[in-house]
């Protein structure tokens, strides 16, 4: 990601945190919604225009370069070797999971068969391995990125497609919070690449949803995993019936 792109997607972040919306931007730099839209989708800052949002976000341009640039220093993804390490302990893997969802380690030990000790010594093989830090009175902080991800054909995902894709898709996706979508399909490259844009879109805009109810009570907050896939793909019978 270019700095200016990490630089709007930071300030998009904290305008979300202050609940700021595109309204309120385009009020405030003249313009239409759709255009400020359209700026923050491509990037397209004036710099005096930047500033003018970082005002109304009550945060300056050095405070706002600081947290972008501190987020460097998050990993994005572990090591294949480590998703191994968590994958080979269930109660490891429980654990990294609540924490990725920012559960205390009194949540995780309400929710979980896990003992406070036991808890703990989880926490600290995840700390061992740059995951968390386990601060004073079990304080956890993660340090991983908003928009952190189990490894493409990871241990962890592909034991998650082993083992828990068929209970997944058991749901006829009609009850609250669920959905699904099948859409087949000849597209160009040129096509394939924008809806593979869009989604990456998506799940970025997910990872930051996360992020932003993590300060809700744990009541208000349920499980959600989002499934997002685009290939080259058509079922097996088809396949064989092609000249």
């Amino acid at each position: 990601m270019s700095e200016t792109a990490a630089m709007v997607r930071g300030l998009k972040r904290v305008l979300k945190a202050r609940r700021i919306n595109y309204a309120q931007v385009a009020e405030t730099l003249e313009l239409s919604e759709a255009t400020v839209k359209r700026m923050f989708s491509k990037n397209d800052f004036s710099l005096e225009r930047f500033e003018q949002v970082c005002q109304l976000a009550d945060i300056s341009l050095g405070d706002l370069a600081r947290e972008v640039d501190s987020e460097k220093n998050y990993i994005s993804q572990l090591t294949e070797e480590q998703e191994r390490l968590i994958l080979g302990d269930t109660k490891l893997f429980i654990v990294a999971v609540c924490v990725l969802n920012h559960l205390t380690l009194e949540q995780i030990i309400s929710i979980y068969n896990i003992s406070e000790s036991e808890c703990i010594r989880l926490l600290l093989e995840l700390d061992r391995i740059r995951f968390l830090q386990l601060l004073p009175n079990n304080r956890i902080k993660l340090l991983v990125s908003r928009t952190f991800s189990w490894r493409t054909n990871g241990p962890i995902l592909q034991y998650v497609k082993a083992t828990g894709a068929e209970d997944y898709f058991r749901s006829l996706f009609d009850g609250p919070g669920e959905h699904v979508t099948l859409i087949n399909a000849l597209l160009s490259p040129t096509s394939s690449a924008q809806i593979i844009n869009r989604l990456k879109r998506v799940g970025r805009d997910f990872a930051e949803m996360h992020d932003d109810d993590k300060h809700l009570p744990l009541g208000e907050r349920r499980p959600a995993s989002l499934l997002l896939a685009i290939r080259p793909w058509e079922p097996e019978a088809f396949k064989k019936l092609r000249r």
